[in-house]
């Protein structure tokens, strides 16, 4: 399995008072850290190597988590320093701790995908990057996806058309020189280095049929919880 590089640098101003203190990575679902959760299906997928990409309070996170042992993982740790980086812009600075090929999700999605599949559909997509996707139908989030005929016709998360019935789903490959044209050590957002690859006809995409998770609000801490405790996961 393919490394994967986990973005849990944000600052969570949706959990406020909760994420003061701590940061999201470190909320309580099921009486644990969400990061537990996460860790463990990462294992479950085969994963084998983890890098933290962190930002606010991410000594925290790397307190908890340490080396990963514990979950079979060698987890690793990226800080974005004085700058906040942004999604792409912290991917960038990650790389150095990943081989040419890498997965990534968001620190506070919970995917119950197999991984392998879209590790598969991408690598016989034969591009710089995959996006993962999901028919939403602005159901768990505002849809930013055209699909049809298994490609990605329209990405962008700003200006939707009623086209868009899918959503970006949170899971993506990439080959690392799809992060050439990425400055360093400034800020950059992974949505337009995905709309970037569309335009350059580099964006491959994968279509899932497993609905997503987040704890980025209090209702989706609610959602997940639950979804947790049904699988006797919390």
């Amino acid at each position: 399995m393919l490394p994967v590089i986990v973005l849990a640098g944000g600052l969570a101003t949706r959990l406020r008072p909760i994420t003061e203190k701590i940061p999201k990575s470190l909320v309580e679902i099921g009486g644990v850290p969400f990061a537990d959760h996460q860790m463990r299906l990462l294992a479950a997928n085969g994963v084998k190597q983890v890098v933290m990409s962190v930002a606010y309070k991410g000594e925290m996170i790397e307190d908890y988590l340490g080396n990963g042992s514990r979950y079979g993982l060698e987890i690793g740790y990226s800080f974005d320093g004085e700058t906040y980086l942004g999604t792409a812009g912290a991917i960038r600075k990650a790389l150095p701790l990943v081989g040419e090929l890498f997965l990534t999700l968001y620190g506070d999605s919970y995917l119950t995908v197999p991984f392998a599949e879209c590790v598969d559909s991408f690598e016989r997509s034969r591009r710089l990057g995959l996006m993962t996707v999901y028919r939403n139908e602005g159901q768990f989030d505002t849809s930013n996806v055209e699909w049809s005929g298994g490609e990605i016709l329209r990405y962008d998360k700003r200006n939707r058309t009623p086209a868009m019935r899918h959503i970006d789903y949170g899971l993506g490959a990439f080959h690392r020189s799809a992060f050439d044209e990425v400055p360093s050590g400034v800020f950059a957002d992974l949505a337009d280095l995905y709309q970037a690859l569309l335009t350059q006809g580099q964006l491959a995409g994968n279509e899932v049929a497993h609905r997503f998770y987040e704890i980025g609000t209090p209702a989706g801490i609610a959602d997940t919880e639950h979804f947790l405790k049904q699988r006797g996961a919390a």
